[in-house]
């Protein structure tokens, strides 16, 4: 009898721990049919407010969803921005501006993102904004992120997010999606194919 209420509440702990990990992997999911509409971008930056309507009509804003403390993507994903970036002729590079959202307003100050963009080039911009904010954009770009609490950590809480960069026109025109990669053949091939090279 005792050990089959040892199995009941085991059975039972399972499906506790199974729900709130389906719960988790909901909540990272887009609302919608996940299909990303793009749009305005107007945020304060390392250059002043940014908005992609300061973009000329011939260039393109590679947009990053991240965070300047998160250890591995956002460096990656920054590291082949600057490699892709590196690999274009002067003509090209003036057409593509690399911008990086965080969506970690309450450590990543914009003196935060100025020193942490200018480790990849000059060329890029950091820019972030109100929660409320990047909710509304994220929303709309199909991005998704969750703080996850680390108070065993020195950081105190760290942030789960999606890591696919946005080919954009001024007008917020998703021209492409690239998913995350550690190599720069792919956001090369999308460049190349907006650019006309």
């Amino acid at each position: 009898m005792k050990r089959q209420r040892i199995w009941v509440a085991l059975g039972a702990l399972i499906v506790v721990v199974g729900l709130g990990g389906l719960f988790g992997y909901q909540q990272l999911q887009p609302a919608d049919d996940g299909s990303p509409r793009g749009g305005p971008v107007e945020l304060p930056s390392t250059q002043g407010d940014f908005s992609l309507t300061q973009l000329d009509d011939d260039q393109i804003a590679v947009l990053f969803f991240g965070f300047t403390y998160c250890p591995d993507v956002c460096p990656m994903s920054m590291a082949v921005m600057r490699q892709v970036m590196q690999g274009l002729d002067e003509e090209q590079q003036r057409r593509v501006v690399p911008v990086m959202v965080s969506v970690d307003p309450e450590r990543d100050t914009i003196e935060r993102l100025t020193e942490y963009v200018g480790y990849f080039g000059e060329d890029f911009i950091g820019a972030t904004g109100s929660q409320a904010q990047l909710e509304e954009l994220a929303d709309r770009y199909g991005v998704v992120w969750r703080r996850v609490e680390t108070p065993e950590s020195a950081m105190e809480y760290t942030i789960d997010h999606s890591s696919s960069l946005y080919l954009v026109d001024r007008d917020g025109t998703i021209l492409q999606r690239v998913l995350y990669s550690p190599a720069p053949h792919a956001l090369r091939s999308a460049l190349e194919n907006e650019l006309g090279g």
